[in-house]
């Protein structure tokens, strides 16, 4: 038996999705207006179909889907490049957005990524196997990163992964081998709130 899964998410504009996934490496492989707006676009591996919903707003929005990939780097680069060439830079705050592949505490030490597209859905792609780094020796710091990293990439609050994040540097020793990854984090943090 073969299974597939297709993640149908809202969107308010079915073209801004279109053009949006188009520069990314994606294809339309269907749209209609009517009877009601839906696009379908597959690119890098998977499908991913959006609906339009009437007052749709990205801020409100609470969709989501997973992408489970072998190796989340060739993803992750194909969307950062496809990103870059059409905002200039790495969108890291706003919609859409995207995250660092970081190895991710809530998922058992498994690489991923998130990408937020311009209607505030949230794809999140996670490796397969890994962790694809070591975790490193454990201290209050790396703790702290750890879950500063689930805060901010995972639930979106950059705001309060800066705030844990910042206490955590304070307190820690010189030492410590986590302080450079954390001082790193803190200033991408800084980028997404600026």
């Amino acid at each position: 038996m073969t299974v597939q899964v297709i993640p149908m998410l809202p969107c308010g504009d079915i073209d801004e999705i279109a053009d949006f996934f188009t520069a990314l490496g994606f294809r339309v492989t269907y749209r209609q207006v009517r009877p009601n707006p839906y696009v379908a676009v597959e690119g890098h591996g998977f499908p991913l179909h959006y609906y339009g919903m009437d007052g749709h707003r990205p801020e409100a929005s609470h969709s989501t889907c997973g992408v489970v990939v072998d190796d989340t780097a060739p993803l992750f680069d194909a969307l950062a490049a496809g990103l870059r060439a059409r905002y200039g830079r790495l969108p890291v705050a706003g919609f859409p957005r995207i995250t660092r592949p970081r190895p991710r505490k809530n998922a058992g030490g498994l690489t991923g990524f998130s990408l937020v597209d311009p209607a505030g859905n949230w794809i999140r792609v996670m490796s397969r196997s890994g962790p694809a780094e070591p975790p490193g020796e454990s201290s209050p710091l790396r703790e702290s990163l750890l879950n500063a990293i689930v805060i901010a990439d995972s639930k979106g609050d950059p705001a309060q992964a800066e705030k844990i994040l910042t206490g955590a540097v304070r307190r820690a020793d010189a030492a410590d081998p986590a302080l450079e990854d954390a001082r790193e984090f803190l200033a991408e943090l800084a980028e997404r709130l600026a």
